[in-house]
């Protein structure tokens, strides 16, 4: 049985500990926001942590309050080694797909490390087409620190993003929802039209985008 075989554990630094014990050394945990709203970018990060750092409070994003989540941004940007940030705007979303998007961020998230990475942690099931030893962990979020530390990075900024966009294209409410499917957004989908921001292969937005001739 491989070491990577080993059932998790409440150990936040188990995946790291067994990728050391393998000889890596700048192990990268990656992780994503934004794959299920219907508007804005889908954001991955990638964060190296010192070797055993562990940062008090961090967790899967989706655990931890907007004070909570920005705190802790700035406490990881402080005490990471390195961390490193990709895009995938809804244009590339509706272009490829949700999943081939998500992983060109996660791609260009780890591409934007300072520090050059031998090994990487990457929550779910998909691998990134990067010639880099990794392994895929399900609710790895909420098993690896450096991919809840990645969780935290890759929300805030797409949280930040979304804010953005709220104020560029009112009406929306993307400062609160952040883009996702609720139903005062779609209520303001139909009743305004999709914006440039929207993703137009998804449902609750395609079903309003107008063709060359105005038709829906």
């Amino acid at each position: 049985m491989s070491l990577f075989d080993l059932e998790q554990t409440p150990d936040m630094l188990v995946f790291e500990k067994l990728a050391g014990s393998r000889g890596y050394r700048n192990i990268a945990g990656v992780d994503e926001a934004g794959r299920g709203p219907l508007a804005g970018p889908v954001v991955a990060a990638a964060v190296i942590l010192p070797e055993g750092l562990i940062i008090p409070g961090v967790d899967d994003s989706k655990k931890l309050s907007a004070a909570r989540r920005e705190a802790l941004f700035d406490t990881i940007m402080g005490e990471a080694a390195a961390v490193g940030v990709g895009v995938a705007d809804q244009d590339l979303i509706d272009r490829v797909n949700i999943l081939q998007a998500t992983l060109h961020a996660m791609r260009e998230a780890v591409g934007h490390l300072v520090v050059p990475p031998d090994y990487l942690l990457i929550d779910g099931i998909s691998t990134i087409p990067v010639n880099i030893p990794q392994r895929t962990i399900k609710q790895g979020d909420s098993a690896s620190i450096s991919i809840a530390a990645a969780s935290i990075i890759a929300k805030v900024t797409r949280d930040r993003i979304m804010v953005e966009y709220d104020a560029r294209y009112p009406g929306y409410g993307f400062s609160g929802h952040k883009g996702y499917g609720c139903a005062s957004h779609l209520e303001a989908i139909a009743s305004l039209g999709p914006c440039p921001i929207h993703r137009k292969t998804f449902r609750g937005v395609k079903e309003h985008v107008q063709t060359v001739s105005g038709e829906l």
